[in-house]
């Protein structure tokens, strides 16, 4: 049994939270999560009590502190079912999939290769190859989506050619929530001799990851999105495209040794990517947001939210003021609009009634093309809400009008 009221006792943000005089109705999931007391207890305790820098100390607090830092590593590969060499500590996703796009996608591509991508991508996996485009002279094209915004497999191999070496695609999307065809594209893109960067933000918090069966060659991902604290991320890579990737910051820890003249010997992944004092608590605090999620189990977080996302739909539906994007998408995204009511009032009238939700592009401005609209609504649900909270949100987005959200600010 899935007890979320046990669940929600984890979590100090919904112990009697309010907003607006209401009590907190969270709907900013693929924004960012709260933490359950694990994750702050881990962070406030090296902070109180292991407060040292990690690989640098002779002594054993720092010892013991390493020791917890590299065992993440391990807890970190094991939830995505890598390897520990394979995982690279990084500021987020954004971070993550800069230094794909740098590191690799700069020294590698030539002019005439493409990058193949969608509109529905975030920036942080669009805007880098903007900028590798750029400077190398490649190409950026995008694989047509369907009139709803999903990528289907069907559009992927038409789009597909042998001078595409790079495809860039979130595994679900931060809008919709649709979830892409990683394992066949994955396949079908190596038959072309691509290597396929996946931004796994969205995925890796709610579904079971294995990167081994979708055999993709980077995954990025953030701890916020998970459970876990800010500023700290993941970069997956299959090692041998690890050690041919160039670091684009070097410092203390990154090399093996170097000399006057500038020759510098770097480590071997991952640690040639982590020069300087790294996030220490942040990477503590992601340890025990693995450990959460592994002890409630990656299934049944996705089949519940699954279960909360058609409740929520199969309500909404029957309200005629509203104008649903996605409601086919199995995730638990809801990107919607208010009939003649702008996406920035709408959310202002669900924020007076004690619900947070997010308004406006959400980071992917190129996705209006295809909505046809500039902004969106957009309601995001975890393992931690409740039906109660999604029937406070169906009420309250059913008292929408413009004369409601006018009449919040006279």
């Amino acid at each position: 049994m899935f007890d979320v009221l046990k669940i929600r006792q984890d979590f100090p943000m919904l112990h009697n939270r309010t907003m607006q005089s209401h009590p907190l109705v969270y709907l900013d999931n693929a924004a960012t999560t709260f933490k359950p007391q694990c994750v702050i207890d881990a962070v406030v305790r090296y902070y109180t009590e292991q407060t040292t820098n990690v690989h640098r100390g002779d002594y054993e607090i720092s010892y013991q502190v390493s020791e917890a830092y590299e065992k993440t590593r391990e807890d970190v590969a094991r939830f995505i079912h890598a390897e520990p060499k394979e995982i690279v500590f990084t500021a987020g996703a954004s971070a993550s999939l800069n230094l794909v796009a740098y590191g690799y996608g700069r020294k590698y591509l030539k002019p005439g290769d493409v990058i193949l991508s969608t509109e529905a991508e975030h920036a942080s996996n669009i805007l880098p190859w903007f900028k590798v485009v750029e400077e190398t002279g490649a190409k950026l094209e995008y694989i047509p989506l369907t009139e709803d915004g999903r990528l289907t497999l069907e559009n992927f191999r038409k789009a597909m050619h042998e001078q595409v070496k790079i495809v860039a695609v979130a595994d679900i999307t931060n809008v919709l929530g649709y979830v892409a065809p990683i394992e066949e594209m994955t396949r079908i893109a190596h038959e072309h001799g691509a290597i396929v960067v996946c931004d796994g933000a969205q995925s890796v918090p709610h579904t079971p990851t294995d990167v081994k069966a979708l055999d993709v060659d980077f995954l990025a991902f953030s701890a916020h999105k998970m459970c876990g604290p800010t500023g700290i991320g993941v970069l997956y890579g299959k090692f041998e495209l690890l050690q041919k990737t160039d670091p684009f910051m070097l410092g203390g820890g990154s090399n093996a040794r170097f000399d006057m003249c500038g020759n510098i010997l770097l480590k071997d992944a991952p640690y040639k990517f982590e020069a300087g004092t790294p996030n220490i608590e942040g990477v503590l605090g992601l340890q025990q947001a693995v450990r959460y999620l592994e002890n409630i189990g990656m299934d049944r977080i996705e089949a519940y939210e699954h279960e909360l996302k058609a409740y929520a739909i199969e309500k909404l539906k029957k309200l005629d003021n509203l104008i649903l994007y996605n409601p086919t998408s199995p995730t638990g995204i809801i990107a919607f609009n208010v009939k003649n009511v702008f996406a920035q009032d709408a959310a202002g009238y669900l924020n007076s009634k004690g619900i947070a939700v997010r308004s406006g592009n959400h980071c992917a401005k190129i996705l209006l093309n295809v909505l046809k609209t500039s902004e969106t609504i957009r309601a995001s649900l975890y393992f931690y809400n409740t039906k109660e909270d999604v029937d406070r949100f169906v009420q309250a987005c059913s008292e929408i009008t413009l004369e409601n959200c006018v009449g919040l600010f006279f």
